[in-house]
């Protein structure tokens, strides 16, 4: 191989390192804690990740979606963070708990109270939603993240099928089906199931620790005696051959 192709080689071996090794492009998303089956309530991380280098995120702004209004929404409170929860009036009433509910929540805005998100760095922003619809597949959530230096960047843009990731994708939750045993209760219901289900595991597992703690101080005493008996008699034997 003479030089020229020598070269050529280690042009193509070197674009492709850099190709590799070239961060990806990250984007404003939302990931869910729990799975998000249809009917039930999940929580959710909306993660925010500081993409300049020169500006830190100074607000997050997470539009919920209208055509599927949740009738639960609950931010966790995130320290450094003012969470404002904008609600709007529902063109159809929900039904939640035998209620009618006439309004939902719209939109929820983090402010940062001090730097905010520091270029190199994320941020997740937990809410606990539900009930989940049962009528589709997905939820959209359209985002708008600003920088410190009053840049807006809006993550709006909807993924369309057979077509290329548009450069402003908005966040999408995928909706798993509902199983047969799936609790559809509140949040503070699928507590209390855990913690009751938790609590007779703890008992079965002391009552069974407890029934091999007696099985083993059964054996120990048999074999104590067995012990003492073998003992017994070799002391016996042994008087028995001196005499004779």
């Amino acid at each position: 191989m003479n030089v020229s192709r020598l070269a050529a080689a280690g042009a193509v071996a070197g674009s492709a390192v850099l190709a590799v090794s070239a961060p990806a492009f990250a984007h404003v998303s939302v990931q869910p804690e729990t799975t998000p089956a249809k009917g039930g309530y999940t929580v959710v991380d909306f993660k925010v990740p500081n993409e300049r280098d020169n500006a830190s995120t100074t607000k997050v702004e997470v539009n919920f979606p209208t055509d599927h209004p949740l009738a639960s929404v609950m931010p966790e409170a995130v320290e450094g963070w003012k969470i404002e929860v904008t609600k709007s009036k529902l063109a159809k009433p929900l039904e939640m708990h035998g209620e009618k509910i006439s309004e939902a929540v719209s939109k929820v805005t983090w402010t940062a109270e001090d730097k905010g998100i520091q270029p190199g760095y994320f941020q997740k922003f937990p809410v606990s939603l539900g009930a989940l619809p049962e009528d589709t597949d997905e939820l959209v959530f359209k985002a708008l993240q600003t920088y410190s230096d009053k840049e807006v960047v809006r993550w709006i843009e909807v993924q369309q099928d057979g077509q290329e990731e548009p450069d402003n994708p908005a966040p999408v939750l995928e909706l798993a089906a509902a199983a047969d045993d799936e609790h559809h209760g509140s949040p503070a219901e699928d507590t209390g199931d855990d913690a009751q289900a938790a609590a007779q595991k703890t008992a079965a597992d002391s009552g069974s620790g407890d029934g091999s703690d007696t099985t083993a101080r059964v054996l120990g005493v048999v074999g104590i005696v067995v012990g003492a008996a073998g003992v017994a008699y070799g002391v016996f034997a042994g008087r028995r051959r001196t005499t004779v």
